[in-house]
C-alpha cells in the first residue's frame, strides 16, 4: 500500500464557522477517488479520537514533494 494524502475539512462543534483543512496519511493503494469512497471509516475513528470536531468533506490526493512532514 502507498501512502496518499486525506485531505479532511473539519468544522469546530462548538463553533461551525471555524474550519480548517487536516491532512492525514491514509496508506491505500487506488486511484484517489477510490480512497475518498474508502476514507469513511477512517474519518470517522478520527473524529472519534477528536471529539470537538465534526468532518464536513474530504478528497485524497497524492503526496507533494516538496511538502513538510
Amino acid at each position: 500500500m502507498n501512502p496518499i494524502d486525506l485531505v479532511v475539512t473539519v468544522c469546530a462543534v462548538l463553533s461551525p464557522a471555524t474550519c480548517e483543512e487536516r491532512h492525514l496519511v491514509f496508506h491505500y493503494s487506488g486511484s484517489p477517488r477510490q480512497c475518498a469512497m474508502a476514507a469513511p471509516p477512517y474519518i470517522a475513528q478520527w473524529v472519534g479520537e477528536h471529539p470537538k470536531w465534526h468532518a464536513v468533506k474530504w478528497r485524497c490526493e497524492y503526496p507533494h514533494p516538496n511538502d513538510k512532514a
